[in-house]
């Protein structure tokens, strides 16, 4: 739905580029994020007609804005039958223009929480010299949305972790950590009471900053893991910027293997029943053991 196919429009839509390549751009994040809605099952059917209501997580940086636009949108066009709570936690880190935020919320006319925790000062006292941050801060940010989503009645939390986000972190396990995981889209938290949604996982990391960019939001750069050099996920992301250069549409080809995984051609024994494969005998009657097609 485009802006000129209505009498109004959401605020935060307000002052969009009406240039064709914007247009194509916000219907594409838009396609994207509602397929991964649906492909998810993010939306619950719940059987006592009650609404359910996300807590959407804005840190302020392209991502999450862009995140808050779409899901504005799609509710907008009622194809999103959820109540959305903004919320931004205020982590105490020196110089955070604390004021943005909600100044930009109140004028969009969004529904929204400020919460305010000093987990900067946790994160610089426990880690030591020369590590990174991001998993203590991830940590005690996570835990504190989990809370702030109980106590406003929400049932998700909703992240702009995007495309690119997803990549990173599936490079970073298989180079750093000895595993094949990543961020899915849909995750039930360890305590089994929230939802976590990441609903922009199919869209390009480009794209978001193409989108938050050309609608002028105010982006507030992280200072805390940013000011680090070396950091491994920098480091993936450099590797991932060279493949794109030297093959563009490298990164989407592997998103899609993401995909399209396959237990019985890799070699976890948990997922696939190798020591059970037989070959097919004629004289065993008629069920027979499926031996996956070689390549």
């Amino acid at each position: 739905m485009l802006d000129d196919d209505l009498d109004e429009i959401h605020p935060l839509f307000a002052g969009a580029p009406s240039t064709t390549e914007f247009k194509k751009l916000r219907k594409r994040i838009v396609r994207y994020a509602r397929e991964a809605i649906d492909q998810y099952g993010m939306v619950e059917r719940r059987t006592d007609g009650s609404t359910p209501k996300w807590l959407v997580c804005l840190s302020g940086g392209k991502d999450s804005y862009t995140l808050l636009a779409v899901l504005y949108e799609l509710k907008w066009r009622g194809l999103l039958p959820v109540d959305l709570l903004a919320c931004n936690l205020d982590q105490g880190q020196p110089g955070f223009p604390a004021t943005v935020l909600p100044e930009f919320l109140e004028k969009m006319g969004v529904p929204h929480r400020i919460e305010y925790q000093d987990t900067y000062s946790i994160v610089v006292d426990k880690v030591p010299q020369g590590r990174t941050y991001c998993a203590l801060c991830s940590r005690l940010r996570r835990g504190n949305l989990y809370r702030i989503a109980r106590e406003e009645g929400c049932s998700a939390v909703v992240l702009g972790h995007h495309r690119d986000d997803i990549l990173e972190t599936f490079f970073m396990n298989l180079f750093h950590g000895g595993r094949l995981a990543t961020m899915p889209p849909k995750l039930v938290n360890e305590e089994g009471d929230l939802f976590l949604f990441r609903p922009l996982a199919h869209v390009a990391e480009a794209d978001c900053e193409k989108f938050a960019r050309a609608m002028n939001y105010p982006i507030i750069p992280c200072d805390l893991c940013g000011s680090q050099d070396g950091l491994q996920r920098q480091q993936v992301k450099q590797i991932l910027d060279q493949w794109e250069s030297n093959s563009p549409g490298r990164r989407q080809v592997m998103f899609r293997a993401l995909m399209n995984a396959r237990p019985s051609h890799l070699l976890d024994p948990k997922l696939f029943d190798f020591a059970g494969l037989e070959l097919n005998n004629p004289d065993s009657g008629p069920e027979k053991t499926e031996i996956p097609a070689l390549r």
